[in-house]
């Protein structure tokens, strides 16, 4: 019997690995910026940690980039620990590392290889589409302090950057395309569609995902939903955050954004942001959110996603009711009861471990993409070229009008009180006429230290993002709802969760005032379990644009390769059952659905 159990585990590994290899494995492809800008010192590609020009702010010498790309698409470690292979500013001071520049290299033995999966090329310089994106960042920065329920109610802030936003030739244009703005789209901006995500149910209700703000009911009924204190064993996570001071805003002078691009550790010790108050309150503002992750543990907030649905008793998916000893909520003519449930199977530890087990190999598969790949700058970066276009462009003809036509389309977007987005910008920054022509615009970052020290696409935070939700959307009931239980069979009766049959459809905002307590509203149209997690990922993969350190591209096709990384492991875990089958469906973040289970 051993025997027999040995071989057929291994014929098992055998068709994982044999479904692994069978799956297309893309090519690679790139926007050509950098090889199409070589000879003007790489003004689109990602510089981070080199040594740069004090008058441009470009790379000072190609050759060290050159030796920076020859390091990653060699993949060994050793020429990023020295200056000599990869040269590095020759100042001594406490440096900034790159990070993981090698991890799109390595193996996995579960789900897709780090490079079987792709992203299609980013937006190039010269795109309409680009000078959107960069739009929008700069746009996020104008409203770091602005309270989400803005975001709903069209208030002024959000409405004047919606009008220009909407001014520019990329929106005029119907944003022609992909990545959710299709002809399908509406052909403007509007406050339910302005800086959220691109998935089902994300333009519905408030701007946060539920998840980001409700706890769980504690083992003693002294918490509830409103508390927002989620229970984790005997232990409870909070669901408030540290504050931020508010415009503390970074890197707004042209050496304090030199000295971050050379690599320096402007932080130190420190946070890179101001949390001298102590305070702590529900995420009100993209600063709040933007806070959120910068410290998060990247499956975090899916971590807390999960329990926050365990803690509901929330419905698995109808493939697997029977095997997760919840029959009786879809079938309510069984006459007799059921003497086994899920726990290492179908119950709470198996999907606990899914949603983290997923996070590394994402985290592998994006490395590949931003270094290996498409080494596209971040948006701190761009900024300073479009600051310095006139003098980047006089001395590399090569660029002559690329980076001044951004400008000028950022220059023009005016909305009804005659301001463009640059004009704000550059309102708020100091005024440095000796190293600006046209105006400071310098992106104001959220972090001391501006983005971390690799390439801009694909995003950690977006990829994880993609890849944990699917795992979530998988095993949960995307169809159940939020609102007060009315099944009379339930423990939960009366009480609020996702649910099949609800009373009343509800929804939870922070309060006004204060940080006690989440107020909960009764609403017309529901919130479902789809739609709040499809939001939940876009509010952290857009919480970093908000920061600054990311463009809206690099959350689209981020968050769509983490899904297609998930969606191969639960493929390959699902032919390990030998008896009963393991069938899930995922409602796809492009909104059709993938089935998977045994073929």
């Amino acid at each position: 019997m051993a025997v027999n159990r040995r071989e057929t585990a291994f014929d098992f590994r055998v068709s994982a690995a044999k479904l692994a290899r069978d799956r297309v494995h893309p090519d690679h492809i790139a926007n050509g910026d950098e090889e199409r800008y070589a000879t003007a010192q790489y003004p689109m590609s990602f510089t981070k940690g080199l040594e740069h020009d004090k008058d441009t702010g470009l790379v000072k010498n190609g050759a060290h980039f050159e030796a920076f790309r020859q390091a990653i698409n060699e993949g060994w470690i050793e020429p990023f620990t020295t200056r000599v292979p990869v040269p590095t500013p020759p100042e001594d001071m406490n440096r900034r590392k790159w990070e993981a520049p090698t991890a799109g290299v390595v193996y996995e033995l579960e789900g897709p290889d780090p490079q079987a999966v792709s992203m299609p090329p980013a937006p190039e310089l010269c795109s309409d589409e680009l000078t959107f994106e960069m739009a929008e960042v700069y746009e996020l920065a104008l409203l770091r302090d602005v309270s989400f329920s803005e975001f709903v109610k069209n208030g002024p802030g959000l409405a004047d950057s919606v009008t220009r936003l909407n001014a520019l030739p990329f929106a005029q244009k119907g944003f022609p395309g992909t990545r959710g703005r299709t002809s399908e789209t509406p052909t403007t901006l509007d406050e339910q569609t302005a800086f959220r995500g691109s998935s089902p149910g994300c333009e519905v209700g408030p701007y946060l995902s539920q998840f980001m703000l409700i706890g769980t009911r504690n083992q003693t009924g002294t918490t509830d939903l409103e508390d927002g204190i989620i229970s984790f064993g005997a232990q409870k996570i909070d669901q408030r955050v540290l504050v931020a001071a508010k415009c503390d805003d970074y890197m707004k002078r042209w050496k304090d954004w030199l000295a971050v691009q050379q690599g320096f550790d402007v932080n130190m010790c420190g946070p890179g942001q101001d949390f001298k108050s102590g305070d702590c309150c529900f995420i009100k503002t993209p600063r709040d959110l933007a806070s959120y992750v910068h410290f998060d543990a990247l499956y975090q907030a899916y971590l807390n996603a999960c329990l926050i649905l365990l803690g509901m008793n929330t419905p698995f998916d109808p493939g697997f009711a029977n095997l997760s000893g919840r029959r009786d909520i879809y079938d309510y003519d069984v006459k007799h009861g059921q003497n086994a449930n899920g726990f290492a199977l179908y119950g709470g530890p198996h999907i606990l471990t899914l949603v983290t087990e997923v996070a590394t190999r994402a985290l592998k598969a994006v490395r590949f993409q931003k270094f290996n790949n498409h080494l596209r700058l971040r948006p701190e970066a761009l900024a300073a070229r479009i600051a310095k276009a006139d003098r980047i462009e006089s001395r590399h003809p090569s660029l002559y009008g690329t980076l001044t036509k951004m400008c000028d389309d950022l220059f023009s977007n005016d909305d009804a009180n005659g301001d463009s987005t640059l004009s704000k910008i550059a309102a708020g920054n100091p005024e440095e006429p000796n190293e600006f022509s046209r105006g400071n615009f310098l992106l104001p970052m959220a972090f001391g230290e501006g983005s971390p020290m690799h390439p801009a696409y694909g995003a950690g935070h977006a990829t994880v993002a993609g890849a944990c939700v699917t795992v979530l959307k998988a095993f949960f009931d995307t169809g159940t709802v939020l609102g007060k239980n009315a099944d009379k069979d339930d423990c939960n009766c009366g009480k609020d969760g996702f649910y099949r049959k609800i009373s009343h459809p509800v929804q939870y905002t922070p309060p006004a005032k204060g940080c006690d307590k989440l107020d909960r509203h009764e609403i017309h149209c529901p919130l479902t379990l789809e739609g709040e997690l499809n939001k939940l990922a876009a509010n952290i993969s857009i919480g970093r644009n908000m920061a600054g350190v990311h463009y809206y591209s690099d959350y689209y096709d981020s968050l769509r390769m983490g899904e297609e990384i998930a969606i191969g492991m639960l493929e390959e875990q699902a032919i390990s059952y030998p008896t009963d089958p393991f069938v899930l469906s995922v409602p796809t973040f492009d909104g059709p659905v993938r089935r998977i289970g045994r073929r």
